[in-house]
């Protein structure tokens, strides 16, 4: 095949279909977490972080990376953590200030790059160190919310530490994001 023809882009390659497998489980966390089932959602969630490692070595090892699953693995980790912090919120085991901050860092940082890519700036997007740092700990906040409500477990003071450290980063990546946009924006065009 020549460069000039590039492969079809296919749908259902088993990476992809277990990202939207993952993608799937989202509604299926959110019921879960209503009717304060968190032990279980805690099992869905651990299992959609498998998941996620389990589709990137597949695409990896078996050469089955796509265009598709570029975009959809990351739409089905922020749509099952997003949606994660707003139930938790919403049922009062995380402070809605937390959730109203995550959720709106990441609405500024989509909102950017949209914003740049409609002036004609074609970003490259590649995660900052801090945003790689903010978001483990949010998928450790919500693992220990999740865990320590489902399953009675006290852990107060890691829980106390997360959620303030999920506040910092997820604070300083957001302006990370917007300086970063920023300068993009007033760079000479080529």
């Amino acid at each position: 095949m020549s460069e000039s023809n590039p492969p079809p882009q296919i749908l259902l390659t088993l990476p992809n279909m277990i990202t939207l497998a993952r993608l799937v489980a989202v509604p299926v966390t959110i019921w879960l977490i209503l009717q304060h089932r968190l032990d279980l959602a805690f099992l869905l969630f651990v299992a959609a972080g498998i998941s996620d490692a389990l589709d990137g070595w597949l695409a990896r090892a078996r050469n089955a990376r796509s265009a598709i699953g570029a975009l959809l693995d990351p739409v089905a980790d922020k749509a099952l953590l997003v949606s994660v912090y707003v139930t938790l919120a919403a049922i009062g085991v995380l402070p809605d200030w937390l959730a109203i901050l995550v959720v709106f860092r990441d609405i500024v940082i989509v909102g950017g790059l949209g914003l740049l890519w409609m002036l004609g700036s074609r970003p490259p997007i590649r995660p900052l160190w801090v945003s790689k740092l903010n978001t483990l700990l949010q998928l450790s906040l919500a693992g220990v919310a999740l865990m320590a409500s489902g399953y009675a477990l006290a852990m107060e003071n890691i829980f106390a530490l997360l959620i303030w450290a999920v506040a910092a980063t997820t604070l300083i990546s957001g302006i990370a994001y917007v300086v970063s946009s920023a300068r993009q924006l007033q760079a000479p065009s080529p």
